[in-house]
């Protein structure tokens, strides 16, 4: 197969992190005889200081013409003030509504060896294996905003069709795990919150009738996380929820830099990178855990290049590598992200 693969390294940790998952992509391409293409963009604050735009034409240009897309994290103290015209965050939100990447894929599997680093009892973490599916383009981030001196406000607001898509994206997923599906909403005060209820329990029933569905409010959904982890099995909620109880969710891995991503449109284009962000207390260091963004291009294999195979292949290394080191210093390891990376490269040549 020939691919080609925007890679934008972004801010931060964000090109330390990058690079090993090209390598780990090249390693794949070699293995399984495959012709990847990689092409560096700027997006964030490297490209604000750049262009002076956070997502500039031309890296969107890359973005629609590739298969794929791998991103290493936005946004640092340099750019973070609120009030800034243009903000490194700006970009990453635009791509994603350009690109109409509106479903998150948010996996949450421990690994025995990253258990012990949780700050959840080992016991509660017994068995949790959830997918967080997180409509992604709508709701109150792309919602219509005032701000007078004295108030402001944020729009939240839903289509069907938006609810509709994600809820089909979060079937499908359940169907070939365990057959249940969670919706979380805030049904009891949200008037969005009612309407993604009603529109769920329809498409679940008339195109899903093999899955068990049902509803949590998010408040309570919060908690179960936390005390029962391994009741879920994949969550479907609107973005604002989504995004807080992926961060919530990713506690329960032992390290944020072992959690992947997938942004997924209705075209096999989509965008894949790590859910932690671009940490710059430790940028320049190379201590960061590649991890992350190496099982997020295990997720590009399989979402957007349809290689199963190489996927599963990645994936196992990745695997061997937590299970025997070398670990970073997250995982109270010693080894550089460059280390743990070569690592990687290594198991996939010995499989």
């Amino acid at each position: 197969m020939r691919a080609q693969i925007a890679v934008l390294p972004g801010d931060g940790i964000g090109p330390e992190v990058c690079a090993e998952g090209v390598k780990a992509l090249k390693v794949i391409a070699q293995r399984f005889n495959h012709d990847f293409e990689f092409r560096i963009a700027p997006i964030g604050g490297a490209a604000i200081d750049a262009t002076g735009q956070a997502l500039p034409e031309e890296t969107l240009e890359l973005c629609q013409s590739s298969d794929a897309i791998l991103l290493g994290a936005v946004g640092g103290p340099k750019w973070s003030d609120p009030k800034a015209l243009v903000r490194p965050e700006q970009g990453l939100l635009r791509l994603r509504q350009t690109l109409g990447l509106y479903a998150n894929l948010r996996p949450v599997k421990p690994h025995a060896s990253a258990i012990e680093f949780a700050p959840i009892k080992r016991e509660i973490l017994a068995g949790v294996d959830l997918v967080v599916v997180r409509e992604l383009t709508g709701g109150v981030y792309f919602g219509e905003r005032t701000r007078t001196a004295t108030s402001a406000t944020d729009v939240c607001r839903y289509e069907v069709f938006e609810i509709e898509r994600i809820v089909r994206v979060a079937a499908k997923l359940a169907l070939t795990r365990r057959k249940k599906l969670t919706q979380i909403d805030k049904a009891n005060v949200l008037e969005t919150s009612r309407l993604w209820r009603e529109v769920t329990t329809r498409i679940v029933a008339e195109e899903f009738p093999e899955i068990t569905l049902e509803h949590q409010l998010v408040d309570s959904a919060a908690m179960f996380l936390i005390s029962r982890p391994a009741s879920f099995d994949v969550i479907v909620t609107e973005n604002m929820f989504g995004d807080i109880l992926t961060d919530e969710a990713s506690m329960l891995a032992g390290s944020l830099g072992l959690l992947p991503s997938a942004s997924l449109s209705d075209t096999k284009l989509g965008l894949f990178e790590p859910i932690h962000g671009s940490a710059p207390d430790i940028a320049g260091q190379f201590i960061a855990n590649p991890i992350a963004t190496i099982a997020s291009c295990a997720l590009l294999l399989r979402h957007a290049l349809d290689l199963h195979v190489e996927a599963a292949h990645l994936e196992a290394a990745i695997d061997s590598v937590l299970s025997h080191g070398p670990r970073t210093v997250d995982l109270a390891g010693t080894a550089s992200t460059i280390e743990v990376g070569a690592a990687i490269v290594a198991a996939v040549l010995a499989r």
